[in-house]
């Protein structure tokens, strides 16, 4: 039985590992494009603060989801950090590379078997999305 359960699990197993590799891998490929970490996290700031304002939200209730979207981040960062280094026991160096390479291929490959150009709102084309 133990062994059918590691045949059972080692695909959602593999899926799991491989998850934070491919927003590693498509997080490279867009480096270099497009607004660096510090500006996107002041237009985040800048958003939250407008639905704050458009909903009414008193000073008390933005400064209590501040302190937990806060908290949120922290989390999932020592939760990330915690995946990597588990990966780390698992695969060498090499192989994590090897593993990123493969997975940025299989991501290019996809995009052009699908024939997919930058997508907008909706999965729409870009110049669709902004025709509406």
């Amino acid at each position: 039985m133990n062994m059918s359960l590691r045949k059972l699990f080692a695909p959602a197993l593999l899926a799991v590992t491989l998850i934070p590799l491919a927003f590693t891998a498509q997080a490279n490929h867009h480096e270099g494009r497009g607004p660096d970490r510090e500006q996107m996290a002041e237009r985040m700031e800048e958003r939250r603060h407008e639905v704050y304002q458009r909903a009414e939200l008193s000073e008390e209730q933005q400064n209590a989801l501040n302190e937990v979207h806060a908290e949120h981040r922290e989390a999932m960062q020592a939760l990330r950090e915690e995946h990597h280094a588990r990966i780390a026991e698992i695969l060498s160096e090499e192989e994590q590379q090897a593993m990123h390479e493969a997975m940025r291929e299989i991501h290019e490959e996809q995009r052009g078997e699908h024939g997919h150009g930058k997508r907008g709102h909706h999965g729409k084309p870009e110049a669709e999305a902004a025709a509406e």
